[in-house]
């Protein structure tokens, strides 16, 4: 997860995934040591990070009929944060309120249970959907960059990525920047762009990997501005869906500009609308681009995805999950509507309050 100054972008990167197996936990602590060394953590932290990441792969292997754990470092203004998705499919938890006592575990566990997860994590959130399974979110946070700037960001963004079963690399990726405002000091809009490599492996990943450096690169400031850039820097790879979101914080408005199979919508609690990209493959033939326009009201947020997630999937399935951060909405929904037939990545956009 990420909040977006106006010189500040955020995007993909490399997000270690996990599969339920006797070697979960183990795994785990291995991965989570290293993501600590490199963003230097702390001994005492690192830890409370290989006791949480115990706890959850414990209670996946007991309790899940599949599961995985997805850990990543992520940049938060002027530090960095590790973060734990652990993702299930299983009977859910019935009462939270009781799961999250600390102390209160599940037999076999380690007997710290998942309110101790809460509050060792600096950030934590769970979501569950009875008969269907759970969503737990926890971040680490790194110590802070000494005199960093800190810049107040009115958006929170986070996107997952995972590649098709089979492969390491992944061809769907996101990425996002913020756009100043006139007074300077804070971001005014934000710029989202979500991108699906055709194909998949390291053909895809390219494709997806030269997304990334036109969208950070170009000097538009409106989508199709920045879909045409992009569509320039693509002609040397296979091609992409690609579609660019422009997210006006006052205004709480998002216009987009896509070509291909990229699904935009406006989730909220009552229903979505969806915004609608044009057919074509960005880096090859790409037609007279449309801009589309939604609100996003409050409480709303914004969620871009590609077709490695199914499409007809409604907020509705989802009771409660606009309540959480975007992280583990992000982690939720390519759980439960994702396809490991495909790679997959999906980005979720939310405006406070």
């Amino acid at each position: 997860m990420g909040t977006v100054t106006p010189a500040s972008s955020v995007e993909a990167g490399e997000v270690v995934w996990l599969r339920t197996d006797e070697a979960l936990a183990s795994a785990g602590r291995r991965a989570a040591a290293e993501l600590a060394r490199r963003v230097g953590l702390g001994q005492d932290r690192s830890g409370d990070l290989a006791l949480a990441v115990t706890e959850a792969a414990t209670n996946l292997q007991r309790h899940s009929v599949d599961g995985a754990l997805a850990l990543r470092v992520t940049a938060r203004g002027d530090q960095a944060d590790i973060e734990m998705l652990a993702l299930d499919s299983g009977p859910g938890i019935a009462e939270l309120s009781v799961a999250l006592r600390d102390g209160s575990s599940t037999a076999g566990t380690l007997g710290v249970g998942l309110g101790a997860i809460r509050r060792l994590a600096d950030t934590f959130a769970i979501h569950s959907l009875p008969g269907r399974g759970t969503g737990l979110y926890a971040s680490f946070a790194a110590p802070a960059v000494p005199d960093a700037p800190s810049v107040p960001a009115p958006v929170e963004i986070a996107g997952l990525t995972r590649p098709i079963s089979g492969e390491t690399q992944c061809g769907d990726t996101w990425a996002a920047r913020g756009q100043q405002g006139e007074t300077g000091d804070q971001a005014a809009s934000l710029l989202v762009m979500m991108c699906d490599g055709l194909g998949h492996g390291p053909l895809a990943a390219r494709a997806g990997d030269e997304a990334r450096l036109a969208f950070r690169e170009s000097r538009a400031g409106d989508p199709a501005g920045v879909l045409a850039d992009i569509h320039k820097r693509l002609r040397s790879t296979r091609g992409a869906a690609v579609a660019v979101a422009r997210v006006d914080i006052a205004a709480r408005r998002v216009t987009l500009c896509g070509a291909g199979n990229i699904a935009a919508l406006v989730m909220a609690e009552t229903g979505r609308q969806t915004l609608v990209s044009t057919p074509g493959i960005v880096g090859h033939n790409v037609g007279r681009p449309h801009t589309y326009e939604a609100a996003l009201p409050r409480g709303a947020a914004l969620v871009m995805h590609s077709d490695g997630l199914r499409s007809r999937w409604q907020p509705g399935d989802f009771p409660g999950l606009l309540a959480v951060t975007p992280a583990l909405i992000a982690g939720q929904l390519l759980w439960q509507a994702g396809t490991h037939r495909d790679d997959a990545a999906v980005v979720v956009v939310k405006v406070p309050s």
